[in-house]
C-alpha cells in the first residue's frame, strides 16, 4: 500500500504540472483568436460583447494568477469551455467525437506492436545467432530509427498514391453512413490498416530488443539448465520458464511506451488526414483555440499517466518485490 500511495503523489504531482504547463503554453502563443474570430463577423458585435466573449474564452484582461484559478477549477468541476473555431460547440464535445478513432489507432498499433514484438524477441532470443537473429533486429532498429511522420509519408506515397492498395486518408469512406453492418466495419479497417502498420513497424523493434536481451539472460538461469536435464520439449520450457519470467520489464516498458505511441498516433493522423485528437489539435493550433488545445492537451496527459499508474499496481501485484525498494 505504500508503494502504491507513493506513486499516486507522484503521478498527482506530475498531473498538476502538466495542467500548470497546459495553462501557460497556449497563452505564450503570439496572436490574438478572439480577435480572429471576430473579425469573421465584420463588425456587427459591440465593444461589450466583444469584452463577454474574452471572458468567456479565459482570454480577457484579468491577471494571469486569477486565469489560473478560473482554470483549475474549470477543469474540475469538467467545464473545458467552448471551442474558439467551432464555436459555440463545447470543448468536451468536440474531444468527445475524436477521441474513439485515436484510441482505435493507438490502442490496436499498441497491441500488435506489443504482442508481435516481444514473440519475435522470444524466438530470435531462443535460436540466438540464427538467420532470424542476424536479420531482424538490424533491420527493425533501422525502420525504427526514422520518426513516424516519415515512415507515415513514405507508406502513404508508395501503398496509397502510386499503388492504391490503400485509400489515402479519412477513417472510412466519405458518404457513408457509420453503422455496425460488416461493409461499414470493413471500410473502417481498411482505412485503419495503413495508418497503424506505420506505428508499429516504429515500435515493434524496441519491444523486440527488450525480449530478447531479457530472455538471453533468462535462458542463461538454473532452471532453465534443470528444465532441459528433465527432458522437456524446447517448446514448453521457451514458454513455460523462460518467456513467461522474461514478461515482467515489458510490462514496466509498456507503461512508458504509452506516451511514445499516443505521439506517434498523433502525428500519422496529420499525415493520414486520419479524423482523431491529433488531427483536431493541429486545426486547433491553426486556430488559436486555446480551449480545444488546452482539452486536447489535458485529456491526453491524463489518460497517460492513469495508464502507468494502473501498469505500476499490476506490476506490484505481479513481482511483490518492488514493495520493499
Amino acid at each position: 500500500m505504500t508503494f502504491v500511495l507513493r506513486r499516486l503523489g507522484f503521478y498527482l504531482i506530475a498531473f498538476w504540472a502538466s495542467l500548470t504547463i497546459n495553462f501557460l503554453l497556449p497563452r505564450l502563443i503570439p496572436g490574438d483568436p478572439v480577435g480572429r474570430m471576430i473579425g469573421t463577423m465584420q463588425g456587427s458585435l459591440t465593444d461589450e460583447q466583444i469584452d463577454q466573449f474574452r471572458h468567456l474564452f479565459g482570454l480577457d484582461d484579468r491577471p494571469l494568477p486569477l486565469q489560473y484559478v478560473q482554470y483549475l477549477g474549470d477543469v474540475f468541476t469538467g467545464q473545458l469551455g467552448m471551442s474558439i473555431s467551432q464555436f459555440p460547440t463545447p470543448v468536451t464535445q468536440v474531444i468527445g467525437t475524436q477521441l474513439g478513432w485515436t484510441l482505435l489507432l493507438g490502442g490496436s498499433a499498441l497491441i500488435v506492436a506489443v504482442i508481435l514484438g516481444n514473440l519475435l524477441g522470444i524466438v530470435v532470443a531462443w535460436r540466438r545467432n540464427g538467420v532470424l537473429d542476424r536479420i531482424l533486429p538490424p533491420l527493425l532498429v533501422f525502420v525504427g530509427s526514422f520518426p513516424y511522420f516519415f515512415i507515415a509519408m513514405g507508406a502513404l506515397f508508395l501503398f496509397a498514391v502510386t499503388l492504391r492498395w490503400f485509400p489515402i486518408g479519412q477513417a472510412f469512406t466519405l458518404g457513408s453512413q457509420p453503422s455496425f453492418s460488416p461493409q461499414f466495419l470493413g471500410d473502417v479497417l481498411t482505412h485503419l490498416f495503413l495508418p497503424a502498420v506505420t506505428i508499429v513497424a516504429v515500435s515493434i523493434g524496441g519491444w523486440m530488443l527488450g525480449m530478447r536481451n531479457t530472455m538471453i539472460a533468462t535462458s542463461a538461469e538454473d532452471y532453465i539448465t534443470m528444465a532441459r536435464a528433465k527432458g522437456l520439449r524446447e517448446g514448453r520450457i521457451m514458454f513455460r520458464y523462460a518467456a513467461r519470467n522474461a514478461m515482467l520489464p515489458s510490462i514496466t516498458s509498456f507503461g512508458m511506451s504509452i506516451g511514445f505511441v499516443v505521439g506517434g498516433a498523433l502525428l500519422t493522423e496529420v499525415v493520414f488526414a486520419y479524423p482523431g485528437i491529433g488531427y483536431q489539435l493541429l486545426r486547433a493550433v491553426q486556430a488559436l483555440d486555446y480551449p480545444l488545445m488546452q482539452g486536447i492537451f489535458l485529456t491526453l496527459t491524463a489518460a497517460v499517466l492513469i495508464a502507468n499508474f494502473l501498469i505500476d499496481i499490476v506490476y506490484v501485484r505481479l513481482d511483490p518485490r518492488v514493495r520493499v525498494r
